[in-house]
């Protein structure tokens, strides 16, 4: 309860972001329930499946394009590894930007940039974000739910101190819930578990044949397979092996045991792009992949028995939709190659450059630059003077032969083209000069 009372609580799901997120995807799910009504389906569960559905197909070209962004880094990766590897000890600051640098044309060389990968991630984070309050609280986002409990918060609302009794039943989750409005009190019945409706009835006998009628109705609606997905499975599986129910100790276990099961084949298939590079020993994403192999089926078996039912179904779910996905989006890619890969990037990042202003010949020499020798970067860029420049340098340099002899720009060319290692066939203009004088001073003895 006390984990299920943090997430409830709000924290990041109030975020403004976050909330509008929340509010679109509550009415989404709102029109799906009515949906389902209409045709003599009223479920939550299935309403809940239908949801996730809808939601993670939204989501797949942001899938796809995370998915391109693993297998490009696959590849990437080695080049990226051996400049690392080149500076490796070196924290100098210079040093650091020479890495860098020679990273970013590595990116450049496929591309790609190194935000392509956290974008779409983000994107997906938030969302994911703000669909779990709509999966914790159905009936703040489902009109013909909150209706079902609406005749006992009248009646409740109408026990003198009804809110300070509400908050002794509630336990642990009594803080998260605001018991003086009506909304307040339906998500905290949705949240309550058997034990919790019978210390209620008992502090409230003049409720007693409503609330009976409400908790009937919500198992009805809550009721996917013969489990009660508003219900903890712990607390089912307790219940269950109390009374030593094999077929209820079996319905207490489905739904964590799937999530851990399906969210460990929908890690496994996501991995299938990067296998290259986490076949490197050296690649310290290796040991986290790995890491999130396993951990994050347990995590998802431990909250499946410690949330309601109703949010590892939701995580059965979405694993099993990620997974026909992910079997398709491998498919896909695997039809692509590398090299077409890499000349849609090209082509992407030249659209993107060209509305920037950068010229189509300085787009191809990035595009067709090898890496092969990256690690000359640095003076390849100074090798590539600008045009005006080399123009005021020759122009400098032909002024200097034509100045006066023996004047220091005269010298300072001559010593240029010592150091320079030139050589030419007519003598420097101070030594004919020189020999000149020499002749004249021999005419005159």
């Amino acid at each position: 309860m006390e984990v299920y009372g943090l997430l409830a609580s709000g924290g990041i799901y109030d975020w403004p972001v976050i909330k509008q997120i929340s509010w679109i995807l509550g009415q989404v799910m709102n029109g799906i329930y009515n949906v389902m009504s209409a045709i003599g389906i009223e479920n939550i569960g299935v309403s809940i499946i239908i949801f996730t559905i809808i939601v993670y197909t939204i989501l797949l070209p942001l899938t796809i394009k995370q998915q391109k962004f693993s297998k490009m880094t696959a590849v990437m990766n080695p080049e990226v590894q051996k400049i690392q590897k080149k500076y490796a000890g070196k924290k100098d600051q210079v040093s650091m930007q020479k890495q860098q640098e020679e990273i970013n044309m590595v990116y450049e060389k496929y591309g790609v940039k190194m935000s392509s990968g956290c974008l779409p991630s983000l994107v997906q984070l938030l969302i994911l974000f703000g669909l779990y309050p709509v999966v914790q609280n159905i009936p703040e986002y489902v009109t013909k739910v909150r209706n079902v409990y609406q005749p006992l918060v009248d009646q409740i609302q109408s026990v003198s101190g009804y809110e300070k009794i509400l908050e002794d039943v509630s336990g642990s989750i009594a803080g998260v819930f605001d018991f003086g409005s009506p909304s307040g009190i339906v998500d905290a019945l949705y949240r309550f578990q058997n034990s919790t409706w019978n210390a209620l009835i008992e502090q409230m006998p003049t409720v007693e044949d409503t609330a009976r009628k409400t908790i009937t109705e919500v198992s009805r609606l809550n009721n996917f397979l013969g489990i009660d997905i508003g219900s903890h499975p712990w607390n089912l599986l307790t219940d269950a092996l109390a009374a030593a129910s094999i077929g209820g100790i079996i319905l207490a276990i489905l739904i964590p045991v799937l999530a851990g099961v399906t969210q460990f084949i929908s890690v496994k298939l996501s991995q299938m792009n990067s296998t290259a590079s986490s076949q490197d020993s050296d690649n310290p994403m290796m040991n986290s992949m790995k890491t999130m192999t396993y951990t994050m089926p347990l995590i998802s078996v431990v909250f499946g028995f410690t949330l309601p039912a109703g949010l590892g179904l939701y995580w059965v779910a979405s694993a099993a939709v990620r997974s026909v996905q992910q079997l398709a989006v491998n498919k896909y890619l695997k039809s692509k190659s590398i090299e077409d890969m890499i000349e849609e990037n090209r082509k992407k990042a030249q659209k993107k450059r060209e509305k920037k202003g950068t010229s189509a010949e300085e787009i191809n020499k990035m595009a067709t630059k090898s890496t092969r020798n990256v690690g000359n970067a640095s003076k390849s860029r100074k090798e590539i003077a600008d045009p005006a420049k080399e123009e005021k340098i020759r122009q400098a340099q032909e002024s200097a032969k034509n100045a006066k002899p023996g004047s220091l720009t005269s010298k300072a060319y001559l010593v240029s083209r010592y150091n320079s290692g030139q050589k030419t066939e007519e003598k420097a203009p101070e030594d004919t000069e020189d020999k000149a004088d020499k002749a004249k001073d021999k005419k005159k003895k």
